[in-house]
């Protein structure tokens, strides 16, 4: 079964939502310079630890870019996992893997050019996954994640096949182009957020769509 993140988690009832439509993992957005879901410190580490029980990760997705500054941030949280969206020098993970020794980690490479590869070829050696997206941190107010557009599935597809680690695709994926990514790309999970929301709020027609499409064949 096609591993499966629910991001841009917004209330406890939507994670109770996404976990009994079967997602494997819940996205939790803490602050952002921009983007969609992003949520109070206070209430991640309240969903957090309400489906703690849960077969499920939490993520903490944290634009923090300094080991003590990440540290800090998942204090607050104490999720399962911690989703780095910024770009962080190579020493910060032996750092998180000293302080948070239980904690997964999980790179995100924002898929610009083939330049994208060798970022992420690079990171696996320090992570747990890695994970793909359609954002710009190169713009003046950097964009991180939940813009809702696609990127060269060509480039992602040559990262699954090198990367030593597990791969989330995410970018702009819905019910319409889920079997094409999975066909094409083939990662280890998919991340979505605006995908299966209509006015902001999940869809449960669109998220039982969804899950269909990814876990039928090719």
């Amino acid at each position: 079964m096609t591993r499966i993140k629910v991001c841009c988690i917004s209330s406890l009832e939507e994670a109770r939502t996404a976990i009994g439509m079967g997602a494997h993992a819940l996205g939790l957005v803490g602050p952002m310079p921009s983007g969609p879901g992003i949520i109070s410190n206070e209430l991640i580490a309240e969903i957090a630890l309400a489906v703690r029980e849960e077969d499920v990760q939490t993520f903490l997705l944290t634009s923090e870019t300094e080991a003590e500054a990440i540290i800090a941030h998942y204090r607050k949280c104490r999720t399962t996992t911690i989703q780095l969206v910024d770009a962080v020098e190579n020493e910060v993970y032996a750092k998180l893997r000293s302080s948070l020794p239980e904690v997964e980690l999980v790179q995100v490479i924002h898929v610009l050019d083939e330049n994208s590869i060798n970022e992420a070829l690079e990171k696996a050696a320090f992570v747990d996954y890695i994970l793909l997206d359609s954002g710009n941190p190169n713009l003046q107010t950097k964009e991180l994640g939940g813009t809702g557009r696609t990127h060269n599935w060509s480039i992602s597809k040559t990262i699954v096949e090198k990367s030593p680690v597990p791969v989330f695709l995410a970018g702009g994926l819905h019910p319409g182009n889920i079997a094409e990514a999975k066909s094409m790309v083939g990662p280890y999970g998919f991340d979505l957020c605006s995908g299966i929301r209509s006015e902001g709020k999940l869809d449960l027609e669109k998220i039982n769509e969804f899950f269909t499409s990814a876990n039928g064949s090719n």
